[in-house]
């Protein structure tokens, strides 16, 4: 009986998989195949591969899970939001999320366990970071999700790599999960229709410029000034806005593509006409956009969303410094659709129910 554990067969890269394929006798083209069924017809198990020979089907289930991870929470919102929460083979947990518009089908993947950024206002960092989540287990999410499309005419159109996580921290694990995103024998998207976020680590963006492909960036900045921002994202303390503003200028010189950023309004803290003046003077000039994110109210956190009229003076207020800026739209807003909310509160329900 062979007790070696089976590998996560999203782990592999396509050249890895014809390696695989070739050891075993068979032609490279054998990895395309299986990678077609994998990120191109949805497949659920190897046997349904039918057009790989019986012997690397059999070979392929001896060898590698295609699912490793436990779907142990599905909601979906009235807007049609639907949010995964997956218990991986250690029992941490990780959340993903399908978000979907008229033409769009835009997905929301996590690349951490937990987060080390400290951001005071976000769910997903609240009990630290456990551990980086691996290729595999960050394609998965994406795999578990276009399986939520049932209509066989629909695909994801748009992946944002925002859910918990500092994606940049985990570059190493991320890059063959955009190549994956991005190739044809993989989902197949642009890379246009890919956006990476960060809180903003400037030597990290410059490695993720060195990719030389138009993946979007965004920057998750949420202050005009240090002393603010220092209090809102710690991290900041060691970094500073000017070096991160620096490097975003080089990555657009690198892949021509406009650098958003985000800023969450937390009310009475950030929101402030003096605040949207200082941004807008910050950011003059830049090809630059700006995502205003009202507070998504978090259980034991004090922050909450300004009102209407405030974050539309927010908005008028840049605009006349010639920065362009939208408010997002809130989504899943009734299955704690925001980073890290759902994750939270299952942990914080099973430490309730431990006896003692």
């Amino acid at each position: 009986m062979n007790d070696t554990p089976k590998r996560h067969l999203l782990d592999l890269t396509t050249s890895e998989l014809q390696v695989w394929c070739e050891a075993r006798g068979e032609g490279k083209y054998r990895a395309t195949q299986i990678r077609k069924w994998i990120f191109g017809k949805r497949v659920e198990a190897f046997d349904e591969c039918h057009d790989v020979p019986a012997k690397l089907r059999e070979a392929l289930k001896a060898e590698f899970d295609l699912f490793r991870a436990e779907v142990i929470a599905h909601k979906v919102a009235t807007d049609n939001t639907e949010k995964l929460l997956l218990s991986l083979p250690d029992k941490q947990l990780v959340e993903c999320v399908l978000m979907r518009e008229t033409k769009r089908r835009t997905i929301c993947i996590s690349t951490q366990v937990g987060c080390a950024m400290g951001c005071v206002f976000c769910a997903s960092g609240l009990e630290g970071l456990k551990r980086n989540l691996t290729q595999g287990e960050i394609l998965e999410q994406v795999l578990r999700l276009d399986r939520l499309i049932t209509d066989p005419q629909e695909r994801i159109t748009n992946v944002v790599v925002m859910g918990i996580g500092e994606p940049l921290a985990n570059l190493g694990n991320l890059i063959p999960v955009l190549e994956t995103l991005n190739e044809k024998g993989g989902m197949g998207l642009g890379a246009r229709r890919i956006t990476v976020s960060t809180v903003g680590l400037p030597e990290k963006i410059r490695d993720f410029a060195k990719l030389d492909k138009a993946f979007n960036l965004a920057v998750s900045l949420h202050a005009p000034n240090d002393e603010l921002r220092n209090k809102l994202v710690p991290v900041n303390d060691n970094i500073g806005i000017d070096q991160i503003l620096a490097a975003a200028d080089e990555y657009f010189e690198q892949s021509g593509r406009r650098v958003t950023y985000e800023y969450v309004l937390l009310s009475g803290v950030n929101d402030a006409p003096e605040h949207a003046q200082e941004l807008g003077r910050l950011l003059k000039g830049r090809i630059s956009h700006v995502n205003l994110i009202p507070m998504n109210e978090v259980e034991g956190l004090d922050f909450v969303e300004p009102t209407s009229p405030r974050t539309k003076e927010f908005v008028q207020i840049l605009e006349q410094y010639g920065v362009p800026a939208t408010v997002r739209k809130r989504k899943g807003a009734d299955i704690d659709a925001a980073c890290g909310q759902l994750r939270l509160k299952h942990e914080q329900q099973v430490t309730l129910d431990l006896p003692g």
